[in-house]
């Protein structure tokens, strides 16, 4: 993966993390905005940078977003010591 696209990477994860740790926070109010904004988040994160191409199983695993950011997180490390 480009180092440009390793950094647009890790930006776009930080946001989806904020997202993730909003959503916790307000657990018992409507969260459906928030949890669709990650769903389409992380979809686009997969379409964009080609995630599939770095990790295999992350298609199977985008609905469990913490699993999702873990392995985005391994995506992230493994280029950057390139």
């Amino acid at each position: 993966m480009e180092k440009r696209n390793v950094q647009r990477l890790k930006k776009t994860l930080d946001y989806l993390e904020s997202k993730q740790r909003e959503l916790k926070r307000q657990y018992e109010t409507d969260t459906r905005s928030i949890e669709s904004m990650i769903k389409y988040l992380k979809k686009d994160m997969l379409d964009q940078f080609n995630l599939s191409d770095y990790h295999i199983s992350i298609q199977q695993e985008i609905k469990n977003t913490d699993a999702f950011i873990n392995n985005v997180k391994d995506i992230i490390k493994v280029n950057c010591e390139e």
